[in-house]
Formats: structure tokens, C-alpha cells, sequence
């Protein structure tokens, strides 16, 4: 019997397949950048991977309807700053609609102007090396060419629609 050519449709409604993902705890990201017009851009991710280490690539992804797509597709950099445990107001702030999202917020520019928020556990430099389109997101690939990280920081983490923070087994 030869496999089947495409999946069957899903046996589950989408609040099942959301409270389903909602039970892999993951850290918390924001992905930011600059627009050619010098916009700051920055959104909160939780879509982030590693992908290889040589060369070292990762990736996050992010929904076609999102208004900062265009510049995401476009920018030939972005960074990727891994939230530390204290972060909590930042993920919230950045996540939010309509807010001020750079309102008091510290930063320094990285690599292609992308902005690169002081105080994170760790923060990922990369070029916009692939985008790959699968159902309602798009998936960015990116070549890290710098990343530093906060030695003893506690990474924010997300699970089940709430934030906690790490405690060793």
C-alpha cells in the first residue's frame, strides 16, 4: 500500500489545535528590525528555533496578515532578542495593538539597524537569508553573523497562555 499523497483534513477545530500547541512551553522573543525609512519595528514571537549550526541559522515565523510583514520580507537584517525572566512588560507591550511599543524602551542598533533591546538573555543578529510561505504565516530563516548572551540570565517562558519563569528540576 503506497502512502497517502497529502494529509487528511484535521480531526480538530482550531481552538483544540491552539489549546493542543499551548502545552509546549516556549521561551519568548522579540523580533525586531528597522524599515528603509528608519521605522522601528518589533513584535513579540514565541515561533523561534534553532535550525543549524554551520551555518548557524534560526528561524521564527510570522502571520501574513501582520502589518510589519512587508518590512520583515524586505530588510536584509532583524534581530531576535530572547526576553530574560524580568521582561514580562516588554513581551506584553510588543504584542499589543495600537500601543506605543517604543515608549521609553532602550536599545542599541545592530547589524543592519536592527534594534537590539538592552537587558534580554540573549539576542540573535541576522541576515534575512529565506522566507519560506506555509498556510497563514511565512517562515524567516536567518544567518546569524553576531549573537551574545547574558550569562546567569533566567529566560521569560510562555505555556498554556501564561508567562513563568524557569526552576530547575
Amino acid at each position: 500500500m503506497s502512502p497517502p499523497r497529502q494529509a487528511q483534513p484535521p480531526s480538530f477545530s482550531s481552538q483544540e489545535f491552539r489549546s493542543a500547541l499551548g502545552m509546549f512551553a516556549t521561551g519568548v522573543t522579540i523580533v525586531t528590525a528597522r524599515s528603509a525609512d528608519g521605522q522601528l519595528i518589533g513584535l513579540t514571537a514565541n515561533s523561534f528555533n534553532s535550525v543549524s549550526l554551520g551555518p548557524p541559522l534560526v528561524l521564527w515565523s510570522l502571520a501574513r496578515a501582520a502589518a510589519s510583514l512587508s518590512v520583515f520580507a524586505a530588510g536584509s537584517h532583524y534581530a531576535i532578542n530572547v526576553l530574560a525572566s524580568d521582561q514580562k512588560a516588554e513581551a506584553e507591550r510588543f504584542a499589543s495593538k495600537g500601543a506605543d511599543r517604543w515608549s521609553g524602551v532602550e536599545f542599541d542598533e545592530g547589524v543592519g539597524g536592527a534594534p537590539l533591546l538592552r537587558g534580554t538573555a540573549a539576542v540573535f543578529e541576522c541576515f534575512n537569508r529565506s522566507r519560506y510561505e506555509e498556510g497563514d504565516h511565512v517562515i524567516f530563516v536567518g544567518e546569524v553573523e553576531r549573537c551574545r548572551w547574558r550569562e546567569g540570565a533566567s529566560p521569560l517562558l510562555f505555556h498554556g497562555g501564561r508567562y513563568y519563569t524557569e526552576l530547575p528540576l
